[in-house]
């Protein structure tokens, strides 16, 4: 290599994957409308370019993100539970590990906030309805009516979506002890030992 040569050393690519993450991560801390390109490109240091080679468009971006997230919660939460024998046990052990996945539910949150967008809503309705029918399934083979489990199933999650809800409109923090007590009371009273 002559000498007046200089090693460029390549550059480090950005992959879709971490536009996504880079995406879920500002949706979480600062919402939908904080998910701009331009913004994203600055935060991860690299041009626009780097976008447009992986995504046409905000849209783009924003449903290959949001698609990342369903399947993340997926894969950590819905199929290790799955492999619960016990039916009883399966529902709460759903609710422990749910009520702990803080980033989760800051993107549920944001997402939340922007439900009557098009992009939005059948993405909310689609994983809401994959969450209650597994609850649901859960407490059937737990040996509850068809009936009776979709109602304890729509319970479930409407505490949870109003759980999340109520950080978002200035409740009180409680403490580790007084969640765990209240997750505790939450488990029993949905599926009494």
């Amino acid at each position: 290599m002559p000498a007046n040569t200089v090693k460029l050393e390549p550059k480090n690519r950005l992959s879709a994957a971490d536009w996504e993450q880079a995406a879920l991560d500002t949706l979480a801390e600062s919402g939908l409308a904080a998910v701009a390109v331009e913004a994203l490109a600055r935060q991860l240091g690299v041009t626009k370019g780097s976008f447009y080679w992986h995504f046409a468009t905000r849209e783009a971006l924003i449903q290959a993100s949001l698609e990342r997230w369903e399947h993340s919660d997926e894969m950590e939460v819905l199929a290790p539970i799955e492999a619960v024998a016990d039916p009883r046990e399966r529902v709460r052990e759903l609710i422990r590990q749910v009520s702990h996945r803080r980033p989760s539910h800051a993107v549920f949150a944001a997402l939340l906030k922007s439900v009557d967008l098009p992009l939005i809503r059948p993405f909310i309705e689609r994983v809401s309805q994959r969450r209650i029918d597994f609850v649901t399934e859960a407490f059937h083979q737990a040996g509850f009516d068809a009936t009776t489990a979709a109602n304890r199933a729509r319970l479930a999650y409407s505490a949870y979506v109003g759980f999340i809800q109520l950080a978002q409109v200035g409740q009180p923090r409680m403490s580790h002890d007084e969640f765990e007590a209240y997750i505790r009371d939450f488990i029993e009273i949905l599926i009494p030992h």
